[in-house]
């Protein structure tokens, strides 16, 4: 990235932090589709902390994510990444990157929706399995098709992704112009509710 480039990114990175205010930027979406990746990149331009909710579980745990999926199953997992992403919710503004069930899930669903502003990177089939059909972290994908596992969660989990905020097409292109748009697209947005004024509109039991 050259200076002037550098300089842009910069130079929109304010102007996202300044609709964002006090609240997180969610990155939402299924595997493979570059969260964690534009997710640190975005939270760099817009000189913000970056968490990646999975790596929290893992460090809150001191379990893998994939050991997490097998000693406890998957329902237990969604209870766990519900409470560490209400808990980083809290402490904006940030970028927060989510697993691909997170959005899916109507408690944390409610809890970005009320606390956050979500993105939703959206990839198509094919990109997505080339990025992740020689992983082998990806528990969901641990079955006899995994091709196949991953076109049924594109068809179960898109209806589901497209509540969010933003949407921004992940693509075979450079990283930083995926990080441009999603710039854009938050400063597009403009100022929200904040943070502490809709606590009370989402179950905290």
């Amino acid at each position: 990235m050259n200076s002037r480039a550098s300089s842009s990114m910069r130079g929109k990175g304010q102007s996202a932090l300044g609709a964002l205010g006090k609240r997180t930027l969610v990155f939402v979406g299924l595997m493979g589709a570059g969260k964690s990746v534009i997710g640190k990149l975005t939270a760099a331009a817009m000189n913000v902390p970056f968490i990646d909710a999975d790596q929290e579980i893992e460090e809150v745990s001191r379990m893998s994510i994939v050991d997490l999926f097998d000693s406890y199953g998957e329902a237990e997992f969604r209870s766990l990444e519900e409470r560490v992403i209400r808990r980083l919710l809290q402490e904006g503004p940030m970028v927060l990157s989510t697993g691909g069930g997170a959005f899916i899930n109507d408690r944390t669903r409610a809890l970005i929706k009320a606390r956050g502003l979500s993105v939703w990177l959206r990839a198509d089939l094919d990109v997505l399995w080339e990025r992740v059909r020689k992983r082998s972290h990806r528990p969901l994908l641990k079955t006899a098709d995994p091709r196949g596992t991953l076109s049924s969660l594109l068809d179960e989990r898109y209806p589901v992704y497209g509540e969010a905020d933003l949407i921004v097409q992940s693509r075979d292109v450079s990283k930083d112009t995926i990080v441009g748009e999603v710039l854009d697209a938050v400063a597009a947005a403009g100022p929200g509710r904040e943070t502490d004024d809709v606590r009370t509109t989402v179950d905290d039991r």
